[in-house]
């Protein structure tokens, strides 16, 4: 392998300087942001929640099982680069077909090695997530990196959704998803579910299928007379990337089909019903990225261990009578589920397919599809 320097480059003035990964010769810019979890970077690199975002591991050893072409949750690399303590340079599984190396340079995807990612995180903890540059250029002026960066757009009032939505109406099936996870349930019949992609990960899919339902998927800018045109039994609203506020066609979307059918929303899809019914949305210091944050269940008290990934929240004082908080992040207090009490409608700040993660949180899915049965809880 060729070694080449790196300089990554942060808007606050600090320079680091490493090893090329990736596609050496190409660069990354985007807004820098880090994940704590162990295992799952093809998960996260593919995840279209991670558009315009640097990614750096807490983790220090990343690439070790290589990749394959199943756990990917889109069809190409969505984060704008990468940075890792120490890049595997073996690869040791039975499903992979390639290095996370090989990958990242056929996907043209630039990224760093060789380091501190700990003193990177704690810069990150304090100052929030930043604007930053991956550059393998050996003649870039580290003053010239750093006022680019500076230049990037920030993610406050930046719509990215029609970067990651679908381009056209599809429908997703047992027969189209190559696998799954976990239970699968019948109640005898299947439900017609309309999605909003904002992004969508593919494992959500597979567990909206598992658990009984034949989903259709509708660009972002689709309109309710659009969704409403299947007659589906419910509405699911999609994760994805950037500043919530600024998806206006998903929110009036949004408080056009409340009431009309039952609807459930994760992460970027829990922003928009929010700010459906008139809550606010703010921008968190460093976000929650991650396969091992604890949220709990204020209905149940159940406290559970939850997959990640936003820089974005719902004001809890915000929130209209009408619309209770489920769930709190036990990290920091944030709102992490809400409750429509007048409209069949929930969601979540979280990921409960959990791909990468833990499973604790897929009773969500079975929520959405008693609310579509009219199974009372």
């Amino acid at each position: 392998m060729e070694h080449r320097p790196a300089v990554l480059a942060l808007e606050n003035g600090m320079i680091i300087r490493g090893r090329a990964i990736g596609a050496l010769g190409a660069e990354a810019a985007g807004e820098l942001v880090f994940n704590t979890a162990m295992t799952g970077y093809q998960e996260v690199l593919t995840d279209p929640s991670y558009k315009g975002q640097i990614v750096t591991f807490t983790y220090p050893h990343i690439g070790n099982y290589g990749v394959n072409p199943d756990d990917v949750e889109s069809d190409r690399i969505q984060a704008a680069g990468l940075v890792v303590h120490e890049l595997s340079r073996t690869m040791s599984n039975w499903r992979a077909n390639a290095s996370l190396a090989s990958w990242m340079e056929a996907a043209g995807t630039a990224g760093i090695d060789g380091v501190d990612t700990r003193q990177l995180v704690r810069v990150l903890r304090t100052e929030g997530a930043m604007r930053a540059i991956i550059s393998h250029d050996a003649h870039a002026s580290d003053q010239a990196l750093i006022e680019r960066a500076r230049a990037l757009p920030s993610m406050n009032g930046l719509d990215l959704t029609p970067l990651v939505t679908t381009g056209s109406v599809y429908h997703a099936t047992a027969e189209s998803l190559e696998w799954g996870y976990g239970t699968t349930r019948n109640l005898g019949r299947r439900f017609t579910v309309a999605a909003l992609d904002f992004g969508i990960k593919r494992n959500i899919l597979r567990r909206l299928v598992a658990h009984g339902c034949d989903v259709t998927v509708f660009p972002a800018t689709a309109s309710a007379e659009d969704l409403l045109s299947i007659n589906p039994d419910g509405v699911f609203l999609s994760n994805g990337p950037g500043d919530p506020a600024a998806v206006t066609q998903g929110i009036a979307t949004t408080k056009a089909i409340l009431g009309k059918v039952p609807l459930f929303g994760i992460c970027l899809g829990h922003q928009i019903l929010g700010l459906a019914v008139g809550a606010s949305t703010f921008k968190l210091r460093f976000g929650h990225r991650g396969a091992n944050h604890p949220v709990k269940n204020l209905e149940t008290g159940t406290i559970e261990i939850t997959s990640q990934n936003h820089g974005f929240a719902v004001l809890p004082e915000s929130l209209p009578q009408r619309a209770v908080m489920t769930h709190v992040n036990l990290n920091d207090n944030t709102c992490a589920g809400i409750r429509i009490a007048d409209a069949e409608a929930f969601s979540v700040q979280y990921h409960p397919e959990a791909s990468p993660g833990p499973h604790d949180s897929d009773y969500l899915f079975n929520q959405f599809v008693d609310a579509m049965a009219g199974v009372v809880a």
